[in-house]
This record gives structure tokens, C-alpha cells and sequence, in this order.
């Protein structure tokens, strides 16, 4: 029997962990084969490589962001060769299984939650006297009638073998993030979300996986990613992994972590400052909505006073960058309460904030209870809302402008400086500056077409024109600060027209050569030579000083320059501000 376990990820970059424990369980009674796409690769390619393998069954790992695309696979796979097994598995379709397979006359078998066990029993009846019913968590057809049987209880995870040592990975581990897995289960009960179903948290046995991150990074793996919900559920066992990790990570190697943050004692993130390597780690943290009554509507226990402290201490330490999640459309969040959420998480300035939009996910109580606050929501996945009886589908809109522009303008972290300016003196909020830059790049068509680097700062430019924003001279100047601090070599065209003549330039130059010590100490060790100067820098006329706004923060209104060196081996832009 030849059998293949198949997903479609979002990305090229990802991997599927569920296949790799399916394969490993299965062994050595099956040797299942790996097959893992995109869902931006061609149906037919897809069905093309999975026919061309003879397979006898596959398996397919379903989600919401692969679920469309999978089921076109199956329908055109089927279609071609009826004598395919076709099994699906994974939380898509862990819910709603009779309703799923009336709705895919093409699929065979459903596994209903954890698979291994059942996955590995359903291909043993298959190669056997074909008793269905005695495997465990399955949805299957008898006499043209769906069957479904009793779920087994959880696995022992401390027996489960790994699934992270297969001489077929081991080539790829470099390029690819590596999903590992320390618990199963989640100790909340956040009704948006999945793991709010399965009561209680499960650990894998330590040693295993640490012996197991030894082997990926001794492998070349360089993003290492716990999939964990909440990793710091225990401070004990988080203490033990991260001391070893701190102990035992090979240089290049990132580690990132899903965190519950108001539970974080604060000696555990002054261990991390005090030992952690800068880089070293990555925390994600969802605060989803800052608003106490929609908390609480959907069962979610958060003191955002204790995340505050958490994400200040951690980002105060220097250490680690923090992805904080929020999610527009939660219970009772009108378009109002959310600008506060938004604006009470982006004062922590985290390294990235990322703006989701609510999905009803199947099996979740939110999609049960979906009447109680009019919600409406795509039929199709991933099943995200378009609306409520607080949040219409206009201003759900709105939002996804300030969506936009955060992605581009903040999370990329091309313009620090100016967008901290903007938001701090020049708009009422973070969130007023976002909303109306999005609205306005909207009605540009900008959302549209695609974009250089120059045009971002180009456009930006055109809005605050537009709004005759004060200080607009001060804006440009720091514009022109992130653009050229941010680039590695000297560009060819900027995205502004230069502001000082030829002979003006000539003119500070000559003064440079003459006085090198204008730029300072760190100039003078560079020890440029005439022709260096030329060829490897810029200078730009400032109408304020710059180097009391990056020591103060204060606008000092006076005349300065800034030279920019663009070093020729690469090693990043210095920038020198100085006044003559």
C-alpha cells in the first residue's frame, strides 16, 4: 500500500508538523511518503506530482487558510482515479464531519482530532478486514450512510516518537521555519479560538525535546517555532527550556514562543535580560482587545495592567522583539472601543502589531452563539465576519485601511522615526494618523498596485501635503533620515529632489576635508580620503538640528546637515549630523 500524508501551507517557508507525527507513528508497520505544497501552486500541478506517485491513500491536513484549495485537489484527484483513498484530517474539518462529508461525496475517511493513533489504525483496517467501526475519531461510509465513531481517549504524548528526524528534512532545515511541539491543550477558554475546546494542557517529555532541538540545530535549523498556545503556563518547565536554551542554542538560531504575558513574572523576564543573547528569542503575544466587558463575553481572562509590565520590562531589556495581535470585531467592540484597544497596545510600541480580523472558526462557542450579537461571516473560509450588531461591515472597511498602512509603515519599520513623530505630535493618536493615511492611500488606488521603497515615502509625503500638516519641514527631514539610515548602498535617485545646489555641496565638503573633526570622533576613524567622500556619501541640509532630536527627542529649530556614509563592504549606512 502506498500512502502519502499531504498539506497545502500558506508558505513556501512552512512546514506541517501534523504529517511528520502521522509518519512517525506509523512507522515501521507504514512508511508513509511526504508530500507538502503551497496554496499558491496550481491545482493541477498538485494533482499531477500526487497521481504521478501511485498512491493508494492520502492523507490531507486541513486548515482554514488551505481548506478551498485542498478540497479542489481531492475533487480533480478523484475524478481521475476513483480507487484513491482520500482521508482528511485536522481541525478544519474536525468539526462539522458529517457535514463535511455530505458535502465531499470524493472523501472517504475524516480523522476527528488527534490523529495519530487513529490515522495508523484506519490504514491497518485497510490493509485488514476493513472493520471501520472499530477505529477510533473517524467519519466513514457504510451503506451509503455516514458513520461516526467514538473518539479514543488523549494519547500518552511522553510515547509519541518524534517527528523531527527525517533524513528527507534534514536538507531543507535552514530554509525553513521548524514548528516544534512541547504541550498540547490550552488552560483558557477564549471562545474565538480552538483550543478553548480541549480541557487541560499535556506536555511531551522534556528530554526527548531537547534532544530533539539539539538535533535541528546541529542540522542547520535557524527559526525554531513552539507552537505551543501558552508556553508559559508553568514557570518551572519555561525556566528549564529557556535555561537551556540560553546553554545550548548554536549561534544564527532564533527561537520564538507564544506567551501569555499578564502571567509573567517579572524574575523570570529579569533572567531573560540578564542572560538571554540579544535576538536569541521572539515572543508573540495575543491581547486581542483591551475592553473588559468583550473579555469577558468571550471567556478571556486578561489583566492588561500585569501585559503591560510584561511587554515594557521585556522591551526596557533590549533583548527579545515582541509580535503583539489584536482582533477587530470581537463581541460588542464598536469602531470606537477599538481605537482604544489599538491605541492602548500601540503605546507599548511593540516591534510589530498585528491587526487580525475575527474568524468564526468552526466548533468554537462564538461561531455556536453567532445570533447572540447578529453576526455575519463568509460562508467559505477562513470565515472572517462582515459585521455585528455593533461593527458594521463599513467600518470593518475603515479598519482594514489602518490594516494596511500599519503593515507597511510600522511592522516593516522603514520610517521609525517619522511615524514616531507623527503619532506623538502631528495626529491625535496612533490610531487617528493610520486611519486616515489608510483612507487616503485607499482613494488614491494605491491598494491596487504594487509599490517600491521610494514610493512609500513618496506617498506618505503626498498625505501629509494633503493634510498641511504643521512642521512639514521637520517631517521631511526625518523622512529623509529613515531613508538613507535604512540603506545599504548610496542610492541613485531618492524619492525627494536634493535640497542644496552642487557648489553648495562642494562648498561643505571642502570643509569636511578641512576639518574632519566637524563630524566627530567616529568620523575621524573612518580616515576617508578625498575621493571616499565623494564616491561613498551624501549630505543633505537638515531645517533642524538633528543630533539634539536623536539624543533629547527635542526639535531644535536651527539649520544642520547630515552626511551619510554607505559603507562599500556592505556593513550598513552611518550617519553623521553636524552644523558648520
Amino acid at each position: 500500500m502506498n500512502v502519502i500524508c499531504s498539506t497545502l501551507n500558506a508558505k513556501y517557508i512552512h512546514t506541517n508538523l501534523a504529517i511528520r507525527y502521522l509518519k512517525a507513528y506509523a512507522a515501521p508497520e507504514f512508511n508513509i511518503q511526504l508530500k507538502e505544497y503551497t496554496i499558491k501552486d496550481p491545482a493541477m500541478n498538485i494533482v499531477s506530482d500526487l497521481y504521478q506517485q501511485k498512491p493508494t491513500v492520502i492523507g490531507f491536513s486541513c486548515y482554514i487558510w488551505n481548506i478551498e484549495e485542498t478540497i479542489k485537489v481531492v475533487t480533480m484527484l478523484k475524478k481521475i482515479d476513483p480507487s484513491i483513498q482520500i482521508v482528511l484530517g485536522g481541525p478544519e474539518v474536525t468539526y462539522d464531519t458529517v457535514e463535511w462529508m455530505e458535502k465531499l461525496p470524493g472523501v472517504d475517511f475524516i480523522i476527528i482530532g488527534e490523529g495519530e493513533h487513529s490515522f495508523k489504525q484506519l490504514l491497518t483496517e485497510m490493509t485488514g478486514e476493513g472493520q471501520y467501526r472499530n477505529v477510533p475519531g473517524i467519519a466513514y461510509r457504510e451503506n451509503g450512510q455516514v458513520r461516526v465513531t467514538t473518539q479514543m481517549n488523549k494519547l500518552d504524548l511522553k510515547e509519541l516518537p518524534s517527528p523531527y528526524r527525517f533524513p528527507e528534512d534534514t536538507a531543507h532545515l535552514g530554509k525553513r521555519v521548524t514548528y516544534i511541539e512541547t504541550s498540547r491543550g490550552c488552560p483558557f477558554s477564549c471562545q474565538f479560538c480552538l483550543s478553548s475546546i480541549e480541557v487541560g494542557v499535556r506536555y511531551f517529555d522534556r528530554e526527548k525535546i531537547k534532544n530533539d532541538i539539539r538535533y535541528l540545530m546541529d542540522n542547520g535549523a535557524k527559526t525554531i517555532k513552539f507552537v505551543d498556545r501558552t508556553f508559559n503556563i508553568s514557570r518551572s518547565y519555561a525556566m528549564e527550556m529557556f535555561r537551556f536554551l540560553i546553554d545550548e542554542h548554536l549561534p544564527g538560531t532564533v527561537f520564538q514562543f507564544e506567551i501569555t504575558a499578564d502571567i509573567m513574572r517579572p524574575e523570570v523576564i529579569e533572567f531573560l535580560n540578564k542572560e538571554a543573547p540579544t535576538g536569541l528569542f521572539r515572543f508573540e503575544i495575543g491581547v486581542q482587545s483591551t475592553n473588559d466587558y468583550t473579555n469577558e463575553l468571550v471567556m478571556r481572562k486578561q489583566n492588561f495592567e500585569k501585559l503591560t509590565r510584561t511587554v515594557t520590562l521585556v522591551k526596557d531589556g533590549g533583548k527579545i522583539d515582541q509580535h503583539l495581535d489584536l482582533i477587530a470585531g470581537l463581541p460588542e467592540e464598536d469602531y470606537s472601543s477599538f481605537r482604544k484597544t489599538f491605541n492602548d497596545v500601540f503605546e507599548l510600541r511593540p516591534e510589530e502589531l498585528q491587526l487580525g480580523f475575527l474568524k468564526m472558526l468552526r466548533g468554537t462557542g462564538l461561531r455556536l452563539r453567532a445570533e447572540d450579537h447578529d453576526y455575519i461571516y463568509m460562508d467559505q473560509s477562513p470565515y472572517e465576519i462582515l459585521g455585528n450588531n455593533v461593527l458594521p461591515f463599513h467600518d470593518i472597511l475603515r479598519i482594514k485601511q489602518v490594516e494596511d498602512v500599519l503593515e507597511k509603515y510600522w511592522n516593516d519599520h522603514r520610517m521609525n522615526h517619522t511615524i514616531e513623530y507623527l503619532v506623538t505630535n502631528v495626529f491625535p493618536s496612533p490610531f487617528d494618523f493610520f486611519q486616515e493615511f489608510g483612507t487616503y492611500w485607499d482613494e488614491q488606488g494605491w491598494s491596487r498596485i504594487g509599490h517600491q521603497l521610494e514610493d512609500l515615502f513618496r506617498r506618505l509625503f503626498s498625505f501629509l501635503e494633503s493634510k498641511t500638516a504643521s512642521d512639514i519641514d521637520i517631517i521631511a527631514g526625518l523622512m529623509k533620515y529613515d531613508y538613507l539610515i535604512n540603506h545599504k548602498y548610496k542610492p541613485r535617485k531618492p524619492w525627494w529632489e536634493q535640497s542644496s545646489n552642487k557648489q553648495t555641496r562642494t562648498e561643505l565638503y571642502k570643509q569636511i576635508i578641512e576639518n574632519p573633526s566637524l563630524l566627530g570622533h567616529s568620523y575621524l576613524e573612518l580616515t576617508l580620503d578625498e575621493k571616499d567622500l565623494y564616491k561613498h556619501t551624501m549630505i543633505e541640509e537638515m531645517s533642524f538640528n538633528l543630533s539634539t532630536y536623536l539624543t533629547s527627542g527635542q526639535i531644535v529649530k536651527e539649520p544642520s546637515y547630515l552626511l551619510s556614509y554607505f559603507d562599500p563592504s556592505n556593513k550598513g549606512t552611518i550617519i553623521f549630523p553636524f552644523r558648520v
